[in-house]
C-alpha cells in the first residue's frame, strides 16, 4: 500500500476515540498503557479488507502520536487526529472474564485477584461510570464540525464509532450533506436507555447501517420488547437502511429495512485470546465491505472476519499483518454458514 497523497480523494473516513488502553486479557500478559481505542480498532478491521481512511479524532496534548505511525505508513490520513489544549484522561481498563464478559471497574482489585502488580499508568485513574449521555454539553471527546479537514467532506462512506450523544447528532448530517452515501454509526450506550427514546429517530435517520451490541439494545427496550428481531424492526422504521446487533452468543442479526429479509451471520469461530476491539473491527470491515459490494450480508460476513482476526492477539496492529490467503479462505467458509430466516 501506498502513503495517501495530498491529491488522493479519501474514500474512507473514520471517527471515534483513542485511549491509552490497559487491558487484562483472557491469557497472555498484561497490556499496560498501549495504543488502543474504538478508532483505532476500526481502522485495522477496514485496513484488513484493504482499505485506508482519514482519522477523525479529538486528543489531549500528552497523548502519543507516534503511536499512530504505522497507521500513516499504511496509508492512512491523520489530519483529522486534533490535539486540543485541554487536558483529556484518555485511559481506558479492561478485565475479560470470557467472550462476552469485560469488566471496566475496579482495576486495583482485578489485578490483584490476577496475581499481578498494580500498574503505576492507573494511578488515580477514575473509570467512567454507567451513566446517561448530556444532551447540552458534548464531551470533551466529542467531534466538532470544525474539526473535520475539508477534504473529507468528499469521502463517500463512513464509519462513527461509539463517541457520544452530540457527535452521533451533529457528523451524520454533516457528511450526508456533502458526498457520503454510506454512514454507518455504532451505538453509544449513553443513550441506549430508554429516558432516549424520543431522540432515537434523529440519531437514526440519516444511516446506512446501525450496529449495536445485544445488551445496549436490550437496555434501550427495557418494558417494551423482549425478541431481538422485534427491536431490529422497531429501529428500522426509525431510519436505518440496515440494522445489525451483535448478539452475545448467536453471531450477527442482519435486517434489511426494505425488503424485511432476516439473516444470521455467525461469528467466525477463532481462538480469543483478546476481545479488545472485536466489534469496532467488524463495523470497520463492514463499511470494507458495503462500499465494495453494497451488499450487507458481504459486508456483515466481511466485518465478521476482521473481528475474528482482531481477538486472536492483543494490540491494535496485531490484524494489520495477517495474511491475504487466510482472510479469503475464512470468507469462503464462513459464507456457507450464513442463514437467511
Amino acid at each position: 500500500m501506498h502513503d495517501v497523497l495530498p491529491d488522493d480523494p479519501l474514500r474512507f473516513v473514520l471517527a471515534g476515540c483513542l485511549n491509552r488502553d490497559t487491558i487484562l486479557p483472557l491469557s497472555g500478559p498484561p497490556q499496560t498503557d498501549i495504543f488502543g481505542g474504538n478508532l483505532a480498532y476500526a481502522a485495522v478491521g477496514l485496513n484488513i479488507w484493504g482499505g485506508k481512511a482519514g482519522l477523525l479524532a479529538r486528543v489531549g496534548p500528552d497523548y502519543p502520536l507516534e503511536w499512530l505511525d504505522r497507521f500513516k505508513s499504511l496509508g492512512f490520513d491523520l489530519a483529522g487526529v486534533k490535539v486540543i489544549h485541554t487536558e483529556i484522561d484518555s485511559r481506558r481498563f479492561m478485565a475479560h472474564e470470557d467472550s462476552v464478559t469485560t469488566h471496566y471497574q475496579n482495576p486495583i482489585q482485578h489485578f490483584a485477584d490476577r496475581g499481578l502488580p498494580f500498574p503505576r499508568s492507573l494511578l488515580g485513574y477514575q473509570a467512567p461510570g454507567p451513566s446517561l449521555s448530556s444532551r447540552t454539553t458534548p464531551l470533551k471527546v466529542s467531534i466538532q464540525i470544525s474539526d473535520v479537514p475539508s477534504p473529507y467532506l468528499d469521502a463517500s462512506a463512513i464509519h462513527i464509532c461509539p463517541i457520544d450523544y452530540h457527535a452521533h447528532i451533529i457528523l451524520p448530517s454533516v457528511f450526508r450533506q456533502q458526498h457520503a452515501a454510506i454512514i454507518t454509526l455504532a451505538s453509544h450506550p449513553g443513550y441506549m436507555d430508554p429516558a432516549y427514546w424520543e431522540e432515537l429517530p434523529s440519531l437514526l435517520t440519516d444511516l446506512t447501517a446501525f450496529i449495536t451490541p445485544e445488551a445496549e439494545i436490550r437496555n434501550l427496550f427495557q418494558g417494551r420488547q423482549t425478541k431481538l428481531w422485534e427491536m431490529a424492526e422497531v429501529l428500522a422504521g426509525f431510519g436505518p437502511e440496515y440494522v445489525l446487533i451483535q448478539t452475545e452468543d448467536m453471531g450477527y442479526y442482519l435486517l434489511d429495512r426494505d425488503s424485511g429479509k432476516r439473516w444470521v451471520v455467525p461469528q467466525y469461530t477463532s481462538q480469543v485470546v483478546d476481545p479488545t476491539g472485536g466489534r469496532d473491527a467488524f463495523a470497520g470491515g463492514f463499511l470494507a465491505g458495503y462500499r465494495q459490494h453494497y451488499d450487507p450480508v458481504e459486508a456483515a460476513i466481511m466485518g465478521s472476519i476482521a473481528a475474528s482476526v482482531v481477538v486472536e492477539g492483543s494490540g491494535v496492529y496485531y490484524g494489520v499483518d495477517v495474511m491475504p490467503e487466510l482472510i479469503d479462505a475464512r470468507k469462503l467458509a464462513l459464507r456457507e454458514l450464513v442463514r437467511q430466516l
